[in-house]
């Protein structure tokens, strides 16, 4: 009988933390169901590489030292930690939404200039994905700029809003 109680105690306790879990990313002030999706099948890539819009990319990230940013990150990176720069093309639309799986900054350049974020949302509690911030962008090239990560991986998913 005591195995039996421990059983199920076992099992309800996994049962809760797995609905912890869900009500966590429920938290985020937008969905992030397609970026889960895209993380769990993202390809390797490094620094420098091509995003693409609706894709997800696992990137390795370097040494935040030796990353050459076009411009400096809008929040100065401690030192130790990783970083990475990314081309991508903005749609006609010229909105992103780009998510992170853990903790970095997330800068994007246009035409030389720093675009401020028109929309963020991060939460600890979600398993698979910190946060996912919005910018408003003329179509056309533009450069993804991370830094900050105290992790040498980061995966990153580029989106447009829901």
């Amino acid at each position: 009988m005591k195995t039996i109680v421990i059983s199920l105690f076992a099992i309800l306790a996994g049962t809760s933390f797995a609905m912890a879990a869900d009500s966590g990313c429920d938290a985020f002030k937008w969905p992030v169901a397609r970026e889960q999706a895209l993380f769990a099948a993202a390809p390797a890539a490094q620094s420098g590489a091509a995003l693409t819009v609706g894709q997800a990319m696992d990137f390795t990230l370097a040494a935040i030292d030796t990353i050459s940013f076009e411009v400096p990150p809008d929040r100065a990176p401690a030192a130790g930690t990783f970083g990475a720069t990314a081309s991508i093309v903005v749609p006609p639309e010229g909105e992103l939404q780009v998510s992170l799986s853990d903790e970095a900054w997330i800068d994007i350049v246009q035409d030389g200039h720093a675009v401020k974020s028109a929309g963020f949302s991060g939460v600890k509690t979600c398993p698979g994905i910190r946060k996912s911030v919005r910018f408003k962008l003329s179509a056309g090239p533009a450069t993804v700029q991370l830094s900050g990560s105290k992790k040498a991986d980061l995966k990153v998913a580029v989106l447009t809003p829901e």
